[in-house]
């Protein structure tokens, strides 16, 4: 692997004259991290400082973190529906300034057999053109009886036969085994498939095979296939592997008006429940709301109940780019006697100077992942990925988000995203929200204002009877702060009271424009997400953050 370098914003030798506004915001935000230069380079000196209250097993500090932006969800010409080149991707993500991303083909006969020796190629050749860039490899795996999967792994000798090996062991397309409606006879051997997949790969991470692998639920909504219990079931078969789902799916510009028709809804959650779908589900599920999977975006719903278990469960977002909306590409024809199959990868792309049909954004355009991390590189963001270091934003909403809880007694920096606090009962604590808001335009030419942060409140009640279980009752909205107007970076700093049970928070926000009742009702949610009518869904005027929990473990509970 060719010699990695820090993004520009990162990095010293970049005048900043250099930079654009928010890249001297990421660059300020970095050194009041302590991880400018060498320090985020080589990493930091700074690690977890347990018990710094003196007592074992109470408080905790996080290290100071910087987060670099991403997108797990990317298409190119080795997708059999995509169209893109992996220079066009590459270079698409560093004008809209992500730090990583991750390619993840289709799974396919052509793939496992062509493409994904000859796409290694070219990510190998990406890295290169591209230094200051994280690029992984990876796999959109159709689970056994369930939806997509993002897997990918750290760049390593193994990497790309780690992921052809899986694929042609456990894709429940190229199986065969895609049968997941309730009662079915394959049903059970299909779901069962899915929970041995990935204790496969947790087994290539433990054996030293591959230095570190990752899998992601995509769109867990979209079709209603992805029911309580799988998702439960590949969560517990390796938490370590299996991390978490989209909290929002790519297809943002699927609504755009005018644009793909009238029954158009952001995601392209378009669909309506099918024989494979799991009955528990509304059919409100089906849709997004302020762009989010109703399992994220229903305070109470479903994210909430596996958060309720006491185990982390991470989201993202991304663009799941195949054809973006307004471009003028179009796929190359085929040469005679050649396909998908027998190739593994599309003609290149043709420039029409037509508008050509899409519902996506380019790689860091609308939708973006924050990894918190003391250094720089793959395993770093893979670790903090892991860790649940994790918030969200679309539309470039926020240039930073910076979280943390800790007892009202500790001097230390505290408990941030994806980690646990340890605390007597009735203890007091204080939750720390440091927003920086945006600096420039986003890639639409609207400078966004972050109107509210909202404090997202669930007992923790431990793991549940009803694998299928999918409301979290004691999970509501317990504060809204109006922060209109505010510029630059500030703190929130908002009491918190332990009481007879542990207990988490997440944080939420949006610009303001579009609220209504959550859908568990205004006890819940008084002002959350809604739905967007058909074919009249701009993105870009109903955006939202979102972050991963805290955990806060009350002795004794």
């Amino acid at each position: 692997m060719n010699e990695q370098q820090l993004p520009s914003w990162a990095d010293p030798s970049v005048n900043p004259a250099d930079l654009d506004a928010q890249g001297v915001s990421r660059r300020g935000l970095l050194r009041r991290a302590g991880l400018f230069g060498a320090a985020f380079a080589l990493g930091s000196a700074a690690t977890p400082a347990f018990a710094s209250s003196g007592k074992p097993g109470f408080g905790g500090d996080d290290p100071r973190l910087a987060y670099l932006v991403g997108d797990h969800h990317i298409h190119s010409v080795y997708s059999h529906d995509a169209k893109y080149t992996f220079s066009q991707q590459a270079q698409a993500a560093a004008r809209y300034g992500l730090d990583w991303m991750v390619f993840n083909e289709h799974s396919n006969f052509g793939h496992a057999y062509y493409g994904a020796k000859m796409e290694h190629a070219e990510i190998v050749k990406a890295r290169a053109e591209n230094p200051r860039q994280l690029i992984f490899q990876g796999l959109e795996w159709y689970i056994p009886a369930a939806e997509h999967c993002t897997v990918f792994a750290a760049p390593g000798p193994h990497e790309t036969d780690l992921l052809t090996q899986f694929e042609l062991a456990y894709d429940g397309k190229l199986l065969g085994y895609t049968e997941g409606s309730a009662g079915a006879a394959d049903t059970a051997r299909n779901e069962a498939h899915a929970v041995k997949a990935i204790k496969w790969l947790a087994e290539q991470r433990r054996s030293g095979y591959v230095d570190d692998v990752l899998v992601l639920a995509n769109h867990p909504l979209r079709l209603g296939i992805d029911s309580p219990h799988e998702m439960r079931g590949w969560r517990d078969a390796a938490p370590e592997i299996m991390i978490g789902m989209e909290g929002a799916p790519g297809a943002q510009g699927a609504a755009l008006p005018g644009w793909r028709g009238a029954t158009s809804i952001r995601g392209e959650y378009e669909n309506k429940p099918s024989a494979q779908s799991w009955s528990g589900y509304p059919t409100d599920a089906y849709l997004t709301y302020g762009g989010f999977d109703w399992a994220t975006a229903t305070v109470g719903g479903l994210w909430d109940s596996m958060l309720a278990e006491g185990s982390l469960f991470s989201i993202t977002t991304n663009s799941d780019n195949h054809r973006t909306v307004f471009d003028t590409w179009k796929n190359g024809d085929w040469p005679a006697g050649q396909n998908f199959d027998n190739t593994g990868k599309l003609p290149d792309p043709v420039n029409t100077d037509t508008p050509q049909p899409g519902s996506d954004f380019w790689p860091g355009e609308f939708s973006r992942t924050h990894v918190g991390v003391t250094r720089y590189g793959y395993r770093a963001v893979m670790a903090g990925l892991r860790a649940g270091r994790v918030w969200v934003d679309h539309g470039h909403l926020l240039d930073g988000l910076d979280v943390r809880v800790k007892r009202d007694c500790d001097l230390g920096r505290g408990v941030t995203l994806g980690g646990r606090l340890r605390v007597r009962k009735g203890e007091k604590i204080t939750l720390y929200v440091t927003v920086t808001s945006a600096s420039r335009a986003n890639p639409q030419g609207i400078l966004p204002e972050l109107a509210h942060v909202d404090v997202i409140r669930g007992a923790v009640r431990g793991p549940v009877s009803d694998r299928d279980g999918w409301k979290a009752p004691d999970t509501r909205v317990v504060q809204t702060k109006d922060v209109s107007g505010r510029k630059g970076t500030y703190t929130l700093r908002i009491p918190l009271t332990a009481g007879d049970e542990s207990f988490y928070v997440r944080l939420r926000g949006s610009d303001g424009k579009r609220h209504g009742t959550g859908y568990l009702g205004a006890s819940v949610d008084p002002h959350g997400p809604i739905p967007h009518e058909p074919g009249n869904g701009d993105p870009w005027a109903d955006t939202w953050f979102y972050s991963n929990p805290v955990f806060v473990d009350v002795a004794g509970a």
